[in-house]
């Protein structure tokens, strides 16, 4: 899921940027990394262009503008701005993202939110943590070199200026997070909501502090490993990690505010309320953390939710006081949460094996299809299960549903799609009739036809502009114009609806995906033995001895409410006893490669 960071500089010099996009840097000093003869050390594969440098380097050319301009001349001054839009490593292997697409994206989204700025664009192949996630620098000079179009988060003349240094502004930020979304959104990549608030808050220092901690652990626990004492952790947390795991503790058991207080305070924690915010003090800090820095859950509105949820369960569902002990197997059948949906990892579909025998498949493919059609038959079987279907009937009937909900989700997107489009279109004619206001504002100034014809003529450009939104404000009935700003707000507010239709959209998709690969599964399971399932019916209770292809069909057919996984035993030979007949469904075996 593509993210968007942003960094300012106040180094005047150009070229350490330029030098940190093309040589390898240690991840944690942000060092050079230098060979055994100190020299620096090339990356292995990257990307990388310049926008706007006039065929100069682009160090130069921004030194070269900052003279002209007399700007960035102050210690103080913020020299560059430093943006990164790194992707998801699913893109890569799951939807086709390469470097070369990537470094055509990131060169595209500075054109179209940078323009008139000096640019380098660098796409690296992999994160420096090594997650594998292909990300794109985007360098821009401060300065501006040349006026610009209005944009949507503009709101000071001197932002489109040339002379003028960009400023990146909380409104900058946000329409840059939705345009990022609305790229992934466009190019089938994997996305998150930018706009909202995350669970949990990592800022840049708290993420280097357990990346640091963690290469300092794992290099304490080999030094004990290497001398034969025991590793007592092996991974390494935060202080607010750790705080955010005891709040979370607390919040399970709590069914009130003072509760929750008293769980935390037996932790140490302390925890205040105030104008409407809660804060959290550890016994090793004399400043309170406030809920806003550790994420959404430990908010105020989060917490009582929580807490009200605990309630209402503990008021529904009195915990009842047992005569007698009860035993383990009681208590754990009994703590169990129902499952909604399976959890696997996966279910996939089974191979005809006789199909690929006939396409010349070998012996060796026959053994591996065999095992995999096995294991694909337990993971059906306890995808069956765990949905709770009782019949081959019931599946249909939820597989016809999950398409219908997922066709409905997908009429619901591409409403939201159209509706967002058309507000785009209606903000690039308000934004283009707005920039051409001091040309409108001229023409009126004049006192003479042939004043206003002359002025006319010398501004002709702006007036085709401004006559092509008045046609399109017409042609769809629009009388008064919006406000940039609330049309903004609008435009981000569809962006993040569209966002989280398209993740409901998946989640219905692959649901939708899963019951059709179970369905698979099972029609080709019974097609093995179509004619012998009444047989079956009429022996459920003794089942032939070493058929197991048809107890696994008796499985399917038969509306149990709970079985076990199965054990990995092979089948015993001679006869069935009394009991082995009457437990069979207890423990079904394994179907075996005959």
């Amino acid at each position: 899921m593509a993210i968007l960071k942003h960094i300012n500089s106040k180094n005047a010099n150009y070229g350490d940027a330029e030098k940190y996009l093309l040589f390898e840097h240690d991840e944690f000093t942000m060092k050079p990394t230098l060979d055994a003869d100190g020299h620096l050390i090339p990356r292995a594969d990257y990307r990388i262009s310049s926008l706007n440098c006039e065929g100069e380097d682009f160090a130069i050319a921004c030194m070269r503008a900052n003279l002209r301009y007399g700007k960035n001349q102050k210690r103080e001054d913020v020299k560059s701005h430093h943006y990164i839009i790194s992707f998801a490593p699913r893109d890569g292997p799951e939807n086709g993202l390469t470097v070369d697409r990537a470094q055509e994206l990131g060169e595209q989204f500075c054109k179209e939110h940078f323009p008139g700025h000096q640019a380098l664009v660098c796409t690296h192949p992999d994160g420096h943590n090594g997650s594998g996630n292909i990300h794109v620098h985007i360098v821009i000079n401060s300065l501006r070199i040349a006026e610009v179009p209005l944009l949507p988060h503009m709101d000071r003349p001197a932002d489109r200026r040339a002379g003028c240094k960009h400023r990146c502004t909380d409104a900058c930020m946000n329409y840059l997070k939705a345009e990022v979304m609305e790229m992934c959104h466009r190019e089938g990549l994997y996305q998150k909501d930018l706009l909202n608030g995350s669970k949990e808050r990592v800022n840049e220092r708290e993420y280097w502090a357990q990346k640091k901690g963690q290469l300092a652990l794992d290099s304490e626990n080999a030094a004990r490993a290497a001398t034969g004492q025991p590793v007592k952790q092996t991974k390494f947390e935060t202080d607010k990690a750790k705080l955010r795991r005891t709040i979370r503790e607390a919040l399970s058991h709590a069914a009130s505010f003072d509760e929750f207080s008293s769980l935390l305070l037996r932790e140490g924690v302390n925890v205040k309320e105030s104008r409407g915010r809660l804060s959290y003090l550890t016994p090793d800090r004399t400043k309170p953390i406030t809920a806003r820095k550790l994420g959404d859950d430990f908010e105020r509105a989060s917490v009582f939710a929580v807490l009200e949820q605990n309630a209402a369960r503990a008021a529904e569902q009195p915990a009842p006081i047992a005569e007698y002990p009860d035993t383990i197997k009681e208590r754990i059948q009994r703590e169990k949460s129902p499952k909604i949906a399976p959890n696997n990892d996966g279910v996939q579909r089974m191979v005809d094996i006789a199909a690929k025998k006939a396409e010349g498949k070998g012996r060796g493919y026959e053994k591996w299809a065999t095992m995999h059609n096995l294991k694909q038959m337990s993971a059906t079987l306890a995808a069956y299960q765990n949905y709770g279907f009782a019949s081959p009937d019931e599946l249909d009937a939820a597989l016809a549903a999950a398409h219908e909900e997922m066709q409905t989700s997908l009429a619901g997107l591409k409403e939201l799609e159209s509706t967002l489009a058309g507000k785009k279109e209606l903000q690039r004619s308000l934004l283009s009739y707005i920039g051409t206001k001091p040309a409108r504002d001229g023409l009126k100034a004049q006192k003479s036809d042939k004043a206003r014809r002359a002025y006319r003529e010398q501004h002709e450009s702006d007036f085709i502009i401004a006559e092509a939104a008045t046609r399109y404000f017409k042609e769809h009935g629009i009388s008064k114009l919006p406000k940039r700003k609330e049309l903004q707000e609008e435009i981000q507010r569809l962006t993040a609806e569209k966002n989280a239709g398209y993740n409901d959209y998946r989640a219905k998709r692959e649901r939708f995906r899963e019951l059709q690969t179970v369905k698979s599964n099972i029609d080709q399971i019974m097609h093995r033995e179509p004619s012998r399932q009444r047989k079956h019916e009429q022996e459920r209770c003794n089942p032939p001895r070493n058929d197991t292809e048809n107890i696994q069909i008796l499985w399917l057919l038969l509306p149990l409410p709970a079985i076990p996984p199965m054990e990995k035993t092979p089948l015993t030979e001679g006869k069935m006893s009394q009991n082995d007949t009457e437990n069979i469904h207890k423990t079904p075996p394994i179907p075996l490669p005959r």
